[in-house]
């Protein structure tokens, strides 16, 4: 399936469960994939909120917040999920997350 097809084959399945968080995220990694991360932004929040523990959401949410130059913002949700990888013990991702928060 190609990146627009699979951003609106999600955008239908959010459409009838708009509270699936699962159906959320995969639109919204369509969405990235279509260079859309504005559009993703909803979805990742909606994730992040909805999952006190979900770290990727809040990865993901902070990566595209930063790419869009809100930089405060994209703190804020970078150190909820380094927080989240060192008590969950995600070594990979607590390293990249020390990394993007030392740049800031």
């Amino acid at each position: 399936m190609t990146a627009p097809a699979r951003s609106v084959h999600f955008a239908a399945l959010v459409a009838k469960q708009p509270e699936n968080e699962l159906f959320r995220f995969s639109l919204a990694q369509a969405l990235l994939a279509e260079d859309r991360g504005t559009d993703a932004i909803e979805h990742l929040e909606y994730c992040a909120c909805k999952k006190s523990d979900w770290m990727m959401p809040r990865i993901m949410l902070g990566k595209t917040l930063l790419a869009l130059g809100r930089r405060p913002d994209a703190k804020s949700w970078l150190e909820d999920a380094l927080r989240l990888a060192i008590e969950q013990d995600h070594q990979d991702p607590e390293a990249e997350l020390r990394g993007l928060l030392a740049g800031l």
